[in-house]
């Protein structure tokens, strides 16, 4: 065999190891500890949001079980649980943890192992979502392979990160990709045995259903029966459907505000959604409106200063974005672990640029944190618009609510006037980490793992109800009851519509 054969047999070997790499795979614990080490570095160094809502007892902690487990650890995917579980623990709705490229291509082609149904919350229960399948629509799951189903819940939130430690909006990812989340944490099942109940009876059923592909899933999941009613948690909004106003009555009136992702200042998109403001606000007060629903459900957040010239509409304060902003570094650190097409020895030559930036950003040193100064566009004190609305406002809010959208709604939720409805935002009340995002690569599994660099306390009011490590939580918490599940019918909006009502009474 010449020295060509051998090497097309060597190349052929190697890249069939590659490609057929699957996250069950063993992994050896020597590089499980080289990576967490190297991972905890970098969140101690680069995270402003590490102890934002733990402290460092705690954080040491999980830390310490993370180290332990490592020692009982064997394959690939007890490695990136660990990394998925340090990631949630801090509390960050911008933290994410990835797989590598080839490995989440081989997760989606996947020929069996998995769940068959989706599944959703409804009246504090976990129900199958689906039609067409061996268990009746609406049937209350008890277990899944002998294992109760809340105790599995609580070992899938660790996918989806929310604000502190929220869980409301955990049910968004889990609701989508409930059975994706299940093979990471169990591993690929042959099959599923499920206890159930139907509605309105006690007699707990039992079925042994086959598992099916990664791909069979996400089909069942696109035919899920709420499908036409909660696909807005889940959509790419178009254009023309990211904001609108209508009148409900000739003294209320519904403003919808679906992403503030239209553009910075220069951005047509976003001179255009301020013509749309100065219209309606002015229709509104010259209609003499004294009720105003404000709707941003499923307001994922999006680009300043959309989220802060809406808010100008609806107060009569001076206000700003942040009362403070800082970071934990003043050179990007651990610049060989960033990701990045650049090679690790040339990145010092390109980074300057960056550093410049934060360091203008966040000129102020105290103990160890960069904080920005008076000015920042971010402490630009802000004036109530003239045509803002003074009259009652009611918020509607969900679980979908984040980010710049979060911020919107916390500040709303904090004026004297407004009534909050629904259920708690993953977004935070009193502050999250936002703006900036990193991205680093773990060198020896290649675990992607992000956060946002700027831990931002937000100039909204103390008030009783909001909890500083929580969403924003409501005055009226109203959730979508079974019945209006199975009529697809928005119990939130009649519950706003029949409050108005009451109130009006009064």
């Amino acid at each position: 065999m010449n020295k060509v054969t051998y090497l097309s047999l060597f190349f052929f070997i190697v890249s069939n190891i590659i490609y057929s790499q699957s996250i069950d795979d063993s992994f050896s614990q020597k590089r499980m500890q080289k990576d967490l080490e190297i991972f905890k570095n970098i969140r101690l160094k680069a995270n402003s949001g590490i102890y934002k809502y733990r402290t460092k007892k705690q954080i040491d902690s999980i830390y310490n079980w993370a180290y332990k487990e490592v020692k009982k650890s064997s394959t690939y995917r007890d490695f990136y649980n660990i990394i998925c579980q340090l990631t949630d623990f801090e509390g960050s709705l911008h933290n994410d943890t990835y797989l590598p490229e080839k490995l989440s291509k081989s997760l989606k082609n996947e020929k069996d192992g998995y769940f068959p149904f989706p599944i959703k919350w409804v009246d504090r229960k976990w129900i199958i979502n689906y039609n067409k399948g061996e268990i009746p629509l609406g049937a209350e799951i008890i277990s899944i392979n002998n294992e109760k189903i809340e105790n599995i819940i609580i070992n899938l939130y660790k996918y989806y990160t929310t604000d502190g430690v929220n869980t409301t909006g955990k049910r968004i990812g889990l609701e989508y990709s409930f059975s994706k989340y299940y093979r990471l944490n169990y591993g690929l099942k042959s099959q599923f045995i499920i206890k159930y109940k139907t509605r309105n009876s006690t007699e707990i059923k039992k079925l042994t259903l086959k598992s099916i592909a990664n791909k069979e899933y996400y089909k069942n999941v696109e035919n899920r029966y709420s499908k036409p009613f909660d696909e807005v948690n889940y959509k790419d909004w178009q254009e023309d459907e990211i904001y609108n106003y209508k009148s409900i009555d000739k003294e209320t009136g519904i403003l919808t505000l679906n992403s503030f992702s239209i553009g910075n200042e220069k951005d047509p998109r976003h001179l255009k959604y301020i013509s749309f403001l100065d219209s309606i606000f002015y229709s509104i007060q010259k209609n003499n409106i004294k009720k105003l629903i404000v709707d941003v459900r499923y307001n994922g957040g999006g680009t300043d200063p959309n989220d802060l010239v809406s808010y100008s509409y609806l107060t009569n304060r001076n206000f700003s974005e942040n009362k403070q902003a800082w970071i934990s570094f003043s050179k990007i650190p651990y610049l060989k672990y960033i990701e990045s097409n650049i090679p690790s020895f040339l990145r010092p030559l390109g980074v300057g640029k960056y550093n410049r930036e934060f360091q203008k950003e966040f000129p102020k040193e105290e103990n160890s944190k960069f904080y920005q100064n008076s000015s920042s566009s971010d402490h630009k004190i802000r004036k109530p618009n003239k045509n803002a609305f003074n009259g009652n406002v009611y918020l509607l809010i969900s679980p979908r609510v984040a980010s710049a959208g979060s911020l919107f709604a916390a500040m709303v939720a904090g004026n004297e006037n407004t009534i909050v409805v629904g259920e708690e935002t993953m977004g935070g009340y009193y502050g999250h980490n936002g703006h900036t995002g990193l991205d680093y690569i773990l060198p020896k599994s290649k675990i992607g793992i992000s956060f946002s660099v700027v831990n931002l306390e937000q100039d909204v009011p103390k008030k009783e109800n909001q909890i500083y490590n929580s969403g924003i939580i409501p005055d009226y918490n109203i959730t979508q009851t079974y019945e209006d599940y199975l009529n697809q019918k928005d119990t939130q909006i009649d519950f706003v519509f029949d409050l108005i009502k009451k109130n009006d009474a009064e």
